[in-house]
């Protein structure tokens, strides 16, 4: 804990003296990020949304991108009255759906909005106190500060192969504010009940952690009984620099997976320094993680194991942004070392000076927006690696990476708000791990990056429609070939296993070991009963083969339920 105690000393003392106004972010899973990802697309060469790599977003940037595109937006009726279709007034023509999209995002992020709506107040708040804007259960909104109260409700209840029965009972609460326009605060609070399908319950069995969350306690026959807690501060030392200190998740990409961080697992004790400036945003995050541990009896003091990451990315032309990523897990329990506080230097240097056998991996990434209508996104991640043995292409095990690829395409075939995405990715055996299981690409037994962890290759189809303000229809597809361990032996997929258990060093390629394919089609058909206030209907296939051991596993589950405040439960591995 010594590291965060020193952030602590620091954020005291650099807080009171130097802070500007503070923005908290839109939290991962709001449906603001379609969105934005839309505006993204269509402006093209939008230089302060061409930063949408590192997530989540500060609700004060957005907003003002998001305020500025509706003063100069174009309508169609402008286009078909002579306007070019990227005219001069704006290089953006919104649909009837953006345009109550907008207003939701505005309306969702009321403390930065410039100028009175007086459109986003309730015409009857409920008992003269509670939303009095549309957006908010309670809020208060004065000139020294600024509370927001919501309730947090997913009720989801259906069937799945066999006729067990399914559900999720979620009930919670979140709060943001602001204090004197210069600190800026965020908690949550949730109450779970959960008994998913089977596949579900099998990988928390396996792993000892509920999937994107963690700890957890049985409940009635094959349910989980768990809490969610988030929260964190935020404000400014300088102009263009952001702190944020707190328990939460992050993400680094621009696809629906993540190599580098994703926000799957559990969150995680951070602080986090962003600095955007000119063509550049630079982040660097120092975690406090968990090393893997199994439950064997009453609740102990888990160890602790530490991160540092940094991300630069930067706009080599309006519409093409790339980034750097390095990224080392520490290979001491329960100590950190504060030679990686430095927030400019090279990891890999480090690693070498102190003479540690940390697990420093590096990446690049890019995106490309094309024609006001496409965008070409990709990630690449380094873990270790021996030229000589790629050149003469022998499977050496040590040569481990991983690679995404990806396509969106939105207004599909001129159809309005009708967007597709096409991803791929692929993680060579042994991908993440290490021979020190303390210093292993993990938190909470569960992977950093990608939930199936190494030895893998996926495709990825995602179709999302919004043919009315309130209603979205969401369809995804994935299919991954993975090779898992047999008889005990360790083929590379689990980053949680030592890789000195490996049962020889050469002939490693995606798949090695017994053989798994997975096809998981989801459907998901959702009306918007009033602002973030959702009714769903889901469908899901998922059928498992191993090849090897000649076994199949298929699952389907139906299920209907009712969504305040809160993003969608995914079942997506």
């Amino acid at each position: 804990m010594q590291i965060m105690k020193c952030f602590i000393r620091m954020a005291a003392f650099l807080c009171p003296v130097f802070a500007f106004s503070q923005s908290t972010y839109i939290p991962l899973g709001s449906k603001a990020y379609d969105f934005i990802e839309r505006m993204e697309i269509k402006l093209q060469e939008n230089r302060n949304l061409n930063f949408s790599t590192v997530k989540p977003y500060s609700r004060k940037a957005i907003v003002r991108e998001v305020e500025y595109l509706d003063s100069t937006r174009m309508t169609p009726t402008d286009s078909a009255m002579g306007f070019n279709k990227y005219g001069d007034r704006s290089d953006l023509i919104l649909t009837p759906v953006d345009e109550y999209n907008l207003r939701s995002l505005l309306m969702n992020n009321i403390e930065w909005v410039q100028k009175d709506r007086p459109e986003f107040e309730s015409a009857t708040p409920f008992l003269k106190n509670f939303y009095k804007t549309k957006a908010n259960f309670l809020e208060v909104n004065n000139k020294d500060f600024f509370l927001a109260i919501n309730p947090m409700l997913n009720l989801q209840f259906g069937a799945s192969s066999g006729g067990n029965g399914i559900y999720l009972n979620t009930r919670g609460v979140s709060a943001r504010g602001m204090i004197a326009n210069k600190v800026g605060f965020s908690a949550m609070i949730t109450e779970n009940q959960e008994k998913g399908p089977d596949f579900f319950q099998a990988r928390t069995n396996q792993f000892h952690a509920v999937p994107g969350v963690g700890f957890y306690k049985t409940f009635k026959k094959n349910g989980y009984d768990y809490f969610d807690a988030r929260g964190y501060i935020t404000f400014n030392a300088a102009k263009f620099i952001d702190f944020q200190f707190g328990y939460d998740k992050n993400f680094i990409g621009n696809g629906y997976r993540s190599l580098f961080l994703s926000d799957h697992g559990n969150s995680y004790l951070f602080f986090k320094i962003n600095t955007r400036i000119w063509k550049f945003n630079y982040q660097n995050i120092f975690m406090e993680l968990m090393p893997q541990f199994k439950k064997t009896g009453p609740d102990t003091l888990l160890d602790r194991k530490y991160s540092a990451m940094h991300h630069l990315s930067m706009d080599v032309t309006k519409w093409l942004n790339i980034g750097l990523f390095e990224g080392v897990i520490f290979g001491r329990k329960n100590h950190f070392d504060f030679q990686y506080l430095n927030p400019v230097i090279f990891y890999r240097h480090i690693e070498g000076t102190v003479g540690s056998p940390d697990n420093a991996v590096a990446g690049l990434d890019f995106k490309a927006n094309v024609a006001h209508t496409a965008q070409i996104y990709g990630q690449f991640l380094l873990d270790e690696f021996i030229l000589s043995q790629i050149k003469k292409k022998t499977g050496y095990w040590a040569n481990k990476y991983a690679v995404q690829l990806g396509f969106k395409y939105v207004d599909a075939f001129n159809i309005n708000n009708l967007d597709l995405q096409l991803e791929t990715n692929i993680a060579r055996p042994f991908t993440y791990s290490h021979n020190d299981t303390i210093a292993n690409y993990t938190h909470y037994n569960q992977p950093l990056a990608h939930p199936l962890g190494a030895n893998f290759r996926e495709f990825i189809g995602i179709a999302k429609y919004q043919p009315k303000p309130k209603i979205y229809l969401y369809g995804r597809l994935i299919y991954y070939v993975q090779g898992l361990d047999s008889l005990g032996r360790n083929f590379g997929a689990n980053p949680l296993e030592n890789y000195g258990t490996r049962p020889r060093d050469f002939g490693f390629k995606i798949g090695s070991g017994y053989r798994a394919s997975c096809l998981n089609a989801t459907f998901v058909a959702s009306y918007e009963l009033r602002e973030n206030l959702f009714v769903d209907a889901t469908a899901l296939l998922r059928t498992f083969k191993v090849r090897e051991a000649s076994t199949t596993n298929n699952t389907t589950m139906l299920s209907i339920g009712i969504r305040w405040n809160m993003g969608r439960r995914e079942y997506d591995y």
